[in-house]
């Protein structure tokens, strides 16, 4: 009888855990939706995760970022006839002048297609220039099961994405300093250039104010495509993002995934496993002492987490307090999923003579090298 216990027990837990996940799929509205951890990718709950469906305007996220990698933020762009189109718009005529930066804030808080359109001709010279810009960061993101044809998210037959994609897409762009501002920000004022006029922005992102810890990221909507959203949110040094695609409630989808997911995370901090000193060259001081941050790693199902530390084994003087000299790439299950920096602890000076012969020494190669 208690062998049968033993084996029945188990099985009782397995249909409970099983309904209990069936159950509240069946209460998320989304027809698509996905939680992953920002930092390892890891899947923390998903329900058709990888299926084809249309994204709206949640594409502004990929033309957003592009602009922002672009480094042309502060350039000042003429807005033409050719950008101007159906949807949701943030006024703009043919003539009128504002910078990148001020579009970016147009798509992102506002949805505005016409500023869409105008970054994606400023930056990629035609619709499919910019669509082939769009498509190759995602190739690079690994978002395997996209495929962009509109800077705003308008319908088109090729124009498609998955509720995992899309994850990536925001796991990524939130690491950048100056996309997390933008997205995050409830409203701002714009300063067109041509003409002299000033206008508010306002987010329509409704998790801001409404669910814990949530920072961004994009709205979307069309008839086709039904209410998308992709947000991302940070609760205790863990940053997740959620997607959600064809969902009838979905900012109450955001807060019951959020609020599941971080409920079945779990934390473990990793530690510098390398000696505190490494030999140093050209100084008094014969060692320099070194350290490296801890690293907060979350998880749902655990891995396993290895490390590769690339440091070399001599350092030369002189150094500085907090400079660079290596790097430890830690991964899970093969992956790389962070890279903590090595840094001197105290200022390491070298010697006079030390600094004589490194200076000779690089006279003496400058010669090598020398022109006749």
């Amino acid at each position: 009888m208690l062998i049968k216990k033993i084996i029945i027990l188990p099985i009782v837990s397995l249909v409970i855990s099983f309904l209990s996940f069936y159950c509240f799929s069946a209460d998320i509205s989304a027809e698509s939706c996905v939680v992953i951890n920002a930092e390892t990718k890891e899947i923390i709950f998903e329900k058709n995760a990888y299926e084809k469906r249309s994204m709206a305007s949640t594409t502004k996220i990929m033309t957003a970022i592009i602009a922002i990698e672009s480094g042309k933020l502060n350039e000042k762009v003429t807005v033409t006839s050719e950008a101007l189109t159906e949807g949701t718009s943030i006024g703009l005529k043919a003539g009128y002048v504002l910078t990148l930066e001020s579009l970016v804030y147009g798509m992102m808080l506002e949805s505005g297609n016409d500023a869409a359109n105008v970054c994606a001709l400023h930056l990629g010279g035609t619709f499919s220039g910019f669509s082939d810009i769009m498509n190759s960061k995602a190739k690079e993101i690994g978002m395997n099961r996209t495929n962009f044809v509109t800077p705003s998210g308008l319908d088109d037959e090729m124009h498609y994405s998955s509720a995992y994609d899309m994850a990536l897409l925001g796991a990524y762009s939130v690491k950048n300093p100056v996309f997390r501002e933008i997205c995050s920000d409830k409203s701002e004022k714009i300063d067109f250039i041509k003409p002299d006029i000033s206008v508010t922005f306002s987010n329509h992102n409704k998790l801001l104010e409404s669910c814990e810890g949530v920072f961004g990221i994009k709205t979307g909507f069309t008839k086709k495509s039904g209410r998308c959203l992709v947000s991302a949110c940070e609760r205790d040094g863990a940053t997740l993002v959620c997607v959600t695609l064809n969902a009838g409630d979905d900012w109450n989808d955001h807060r019951k995934l959020y609020d599941l997911s971080y409920a079945e995370l779990n934390k473990t901090t990793v530690k510098f496993s390398y000696n505190d000193k490494i030999p140093v060259y050209g100084s008094d001081t014969m060692e320099a002492e070194i350290y490296c941050r801890e690293y907060d790693f979350f998880y749902k199902d655990k891995g396993d987490i290895t490390e590769q530390i690339i440091l070399p084994p001599i350092i030369y003087a002189p150094l500085k307090e907090n400079e660079i000299i290596g790097k430890i790439n830690y991964y899970l299950s093969g992956e790389l999923i962070h890279t903590s920096y090595i840094y001197s602890k105290h200022n390491v000076a070298a010697s006079d003579e030390s600094y004589k012969e490194k200076k000779s020494l690089i006279e003496w190669l400058k010669t090598l090298f020398r022109k006749e």
